[in-house]
C-alpha cells in the first residue's frame, strides 16, 4: 500500500515522501497514528501542489539571501569598544552587536543566531573574521575590525 508520510519516521522516510509499506502495518499503525495518509488521487494532487509551493517559497528565501550575501560579501564591519591600554576590551564583543553593526553601517539585518564568530569570543582590538549563516545553502565570511573609543 502507498501512503504519504505527515512526518518523519527513522528508517521508513521524510515527511511528504510517497512510501510502499504493508497494509497491516499502514491501516493499523502510520495511518491512526496520524503518521501518514493513503496516497489516493487526491491525496497525491495535494501533495504534489504543497510541494510545488514549498519549492517556490525556498527559491524565493534563497534568492533574499544571496542578494543579502553579495551586499556584504566584501564589507569590512569597524566596531567600537572601549578598551584598556594594553588592548584588551572591557567585555567582549558578541554576535549581537555584529548584527547591530551590520544593521548601522550596511542596512542589512541579520538574526544574531545566524552568526558565528571564529574562535571563542572576542576580547582584544584587532581584526577578526565571523561565518554568517543565511541560508543552508548560502554562506558568507564577514571580516570586522574591533577598535578602542
Amino acid at each position: 500500500m502507498e501512503v504519504i508520510l505527515k512526518k518523519d519516521i527513522p528508517k521508513l522516510g521524510f515527511k511528504d515522501d510517497v512510501v510502499t509499506v504493508k497494509d497491516g502495518y499502514a491501516v493499523n499503525y502510520l495511518i491512526p497514528k496520524g503518521y501518514a495518509v493513503m496516497a489516493i488521487g487526491a491525496e497525491k494532487k495535494m501533495l504534489a501542489e504543497t510541494l510545488k509551493q514549498r519549492a517556490y517559497k525556498e527559491e524565493k528565501i534563497k534568492k533574499e539571501a544571496e542578494e543579502i550575501a553579495e551586499k556584504i560579501r566584501d564589507a569590512h564591519l569597524k566596531i567600537g569598544a572601549k578598551a584598556g591600554t594594553s588592548g584588551k576590551i572591557f567585555g567582549s564583543v558578541n554576535p549581537i552587536q555584529i548584527a547591530d553593526a551590520l544593521k548601522e553601517q550596511y542596512d542589512v539585518d541579520i538574526d544574531r543566531k545566524k552568526i558565528m564568530v571564529d574562535g571563542d569570543s572576542v576580547k582584544e582590538l584587532g581584526e577578526y573574521k565571523a561565518k554568517i549563516n543565511l541560508h543552508k545553502d548560502v554562506r558568507v565570511d564577514l571580516k570586522f575590525e574591533v577598535f578602542g573609543e
